[in-house]
């Protein structure tokens, strides 16, 4: 059975890869080459995507209309993992992702997607802006992508169908969806739950049905995912502040000129204090709706859960530059 999932997953992203190029190629074809593709699994007015046509449209102004951007939004071109896969070799010029399928292909990434290592919104923003965010960023490119920028992916928190947690203990046997990443799962883990890999979209059918008991997310996502219809605690662990990024195709890149390049970065830049105003109102529009349903929510102690899963951080932190990274970024929260 593993081998034929296997083979049918490989078969999909096949499928999706094809279809990619030729719509990029098509795109090219028709408009002089200056169509760039980009993709992101939430809908059209979430942040994210709409920070990346705001970064289309201060590219095609900075370009006199040269250049250009289409989004496919709402997961059109497949989940995350699949779409990365595409963009790495070239099927897609832009993608939106969460930090999570890129932790099984570069390990410096997964520094920021450690539980409990921001103490803030501030102190992430702060740091991912600065030369801690660079040499992340930088660390894609052996991997065929070129790191742009991070986005705002707001505090997760877990939710659930069964009743509200308040420590860790109420965690213990709960199975809880998580992105597809080691570290997530051993997150989850460490606080005796089971950890169950699922792409976003499949989620809200997952709780209704009962398939899972649970997820961990933003207030937007658990908003506009619709998840709070079905999952009626929220518990406010605030357990990760772990940005998405904004990657493009290193072999895209390598076909543009160097002012291209420059101009690329540039709207990049210019899209994340956009894309932060943008997150900031949303997650207020969001909180309001989730309150106004009747959702359960409760603030916690995070101080038991930090504990115990900080003790899964010696699992991921396996080389020197890893663990350097982390005390540069505890310096700049005045963590010691």
């Amino acid at each position: 059975m593993t081998t034929v999932f296997a083979n049918m997953q490989a078969s999909r992203r096949a499928v999706l890869a094809g279809g990619a190029a030729a719509l990029a190629a098509g795109c090219s074809r028709g408009l002089g080459g200056g169509v760039l593709t980009a993709t992101d699994t939430h809908v059209f007015d979430y942040p994210t995507v709409q920070a990346v046509v705001h970064f289309g449209e201060l590219l095609e102004q900075a370009t006199g209309g040269r250049l250009s951007l289409r989004m496919y939004a709402g997961g059109q071109l497949g989940n995350e993992r699949d779409t990365l896969e595409i963009t790495t070799f070239g099927g897609l010029d832009f993608n939106r992702v969460n930090l999570a399928p890129l932790n099984s292909i570069e390990p410096l990434t997964r520094v920021a997607a450690l539980p409990f290592l921001f103490t803030s919104t501030e102190h992430m923003r702060s740091t991912l802006d600065g030369p801690i965010g660079a040499e992340i960023l930088a660390s894609l490119e052996p991997h065929g992508l070129i790191g742009l920028c991070f986005y705002d992916s707001g505090a997760r928190s877990f939710y659930n169908t069964r009743g509200p947690i308040r420590t860790p203990d109420d965690m213990r046997g709960l199975k809880l969806r998580v992105p597809g990443s080691d570290l997530y799962i051993a997150m989850v883990q460490s606080l005796d739950a089971d950890a169950v890999p699922m792409p976003l979209d499949e989620v809200y059918q997952s709780l209704a049905q009962g398939v899972i008991d649970g997820a961990e997310n933003n207030w937007p996502s658990f908003e506009s995912g619709r998840h709070f219809e079905v999952a009626r605690y929220y518990s406010l662990t605030r357990h990760l502040l772990a940005p998405e990024v904004f990657v493009m195709s290193k072999r895209r890149w390598d076909t543009l000129s160097a002012s291209d390049q420059s101009l690329i970065r540039q709207a990049a830049k210019q899209s994340v204090p956009y894309m932060r105003d943008l997150w900031d109102a949303q997650v207020a529009k969001s909180k309001a709706i989730i309150m106004k349903s009747g959702v359960e929510v409760n603030e916690i102690e995070p101080a038991p859960f930090a504990e115990r899963m900080r003790g899964m951080w010696a699992e991921f932190l396996t080389t020197p530059q890893q663990r350097d990274l982390v005390k540069q970024i505890q310096a700049v929260g005045g963590v010691t």
